[in-house]
């Protein structure tokens, strides 16, 4: 497993002096960044080549997040690639070992002038050595939007520069953030998410929200961010 160590910072909590839920994403996709150019298969590479991972499914698991000043370690590891998808697993722990989340990821491959998948290179079959799955109540890759029940619609959301990241597109932790500021505070202990197609500058959100429970009365809030015909972006999942 790749790893890299932390402390927890200031910008990354909230009120409470506590990790973000954003945060931690960011803690997750900054690690694949990391381990890619460790490996020599970084984005620099993959622009010149005009290829890019895109992200299918976020599953985040959350056992305690970690406050200010906390030293953590961040992981990650593929653990199996085939055709054009890459399947990675992340862990946040203690320096002391205690485990704090872990998390399952579903990427493609995609070109970029084209936005159709491709096979991964050899080359990138070899940088990436592939590890045992972590150990974790692993939940389907596929997100359906609730069609009954407690459903409202939500303000309409601008692509505004800030939500980019280096392929030109929504970053993947812009639709969390954008999807959380909807709700109400509370302590999210699972995240899900299917990317269903890339948002670009000035493309506008039009959300909806459905309030639920969970099997184990835990409340639970379903956001898509949709297109002005109602095809979803994506669609988040956020389990209290």
């Amino acid at each position: 497993m790749y790893t890299f160590e932390s402390v927890i910072r200031y910008s990354e909590t909230d009120h409470n002096g506590i990790l973000t839920l954003p945060a931690l994403l960011d803690y997750f996709q900054d690690c694949s960044v990391f381990h890619s150019e460790n490996a020599g298969v970084g984005y620099r590479k993959l622009l010149n080549e005009r290829i890019a991972w895109v992200i299918n499914a976020w599953q985040i698991r959350v056992k305690r997040y970690p406050a200010l000043c906390e030293e953590v370690v961040i992981g990650t590891q593929p653990y199996e690639l085939r055709g054009f998808l890459g399947l990675r697993n992340f862990l946040l722990k203690t320096k002391a070992g205690e485990t704090l989340a872990v998390a399952n990821s579903v990427w493609s491959l995609v070109n970029l002038d084209t936005l159709m998948p491709i096979r991964i290179p050899e080359d990138m079959l070899q940088a990436y050595p592939l590890s045992e799955k972590l150990e974790m109540d692993y939940a389907p890759r596929k997100l359906p939007f609730p069609q009954e029940g407690d459903i409202k619609e939500l303000p309409q959301v601008k692509v505004v520069p800030h939500h980019l990241d280096t392929n030109d597109h929504v970053n993947n932790g812009q639709y969390i953030k954008i999807a959380m500021d909807f709700l109400a505070e509370g302590e999210v202990k699972q995240l899900r998410a299917e990317y269903h197609r890339q948002a670009f500058l000035d493309d506008v959100f039009h959300p909806r929200l459905h309030t639920g429970t969970a099997e184990d009365g835990a409340k639970k809030y379903t956001v898509s961010l949709d297109d002005a015909s109602g095809k979803p972006y994506c669609v988040i999942e956020l389990t209290y």
